[in-house]
C-alpha cells in the first residue's frame, strides 16, 4: 500500500479515479492486526487505488474529515466521496470487504 506524503497528493488521489483511503498510525495495536491481510483485500479490490495515511501526520486532514478512530476507511471516486468506514473498533478483513462491497 502506497503512503500519503502531502496534501495535494490526497486531493490528487480524492478527486481522479476509485481511491480508498485508510487512516493508521504506527502505534495503534488493532492497525497492526490488520496489517497482514490488506495485501489481499488490495488484490481482490483491484478497481480501486489504496492509500495509507498516518494519522500522526495528517492530523488536520484527519480532523477535516472527522476521522476520530482507527484503522478508519474513506472512499471516494473523483472527488465524491463513497463511503466511509470509521470508529476506533478493531475491524476484521470480512467487515473491510463487506465496506469495499458495499460501495459499488
Amino acid at each position: 500500500m502506497k503512503h500519503l506524503e502531502t496534501m495535494e497528493q490526497f486531493e490528487q488521489l480524492r478527486d481522479q479515479g476509485k481511491t480508498i483511503f485508510m487512516f493508521s498510525a504506527g502505534w495503534c495495536p488493532d492497525c497492526r492486526v490488520i496489517e497482514p491481510v490488506l495485501p489481499e483485500i488490495e488484490a481482490n479490490f483491484s478497481e480501486y487505488t489504496f492509500i495509507h495515511v498516518d494519522r500522526d501526520d495528517f492530523i488536520d486532514l484527519c480532523q477535516q474529515l472527522d476521522v476520530f478512530g482507527i484503522p478508519s476507511f474513506i472512499a471516494f471516486e473523483n472527488g465524491k466521496e463513497l463511503g466511509r468506514f470509521v470508529s476506533k473498533d478493531r475491524k476484521t478483513k470480512e467487515e473491510i470487504e463487506t465496506f469495499i462491497k458495499g460501495l459499488k
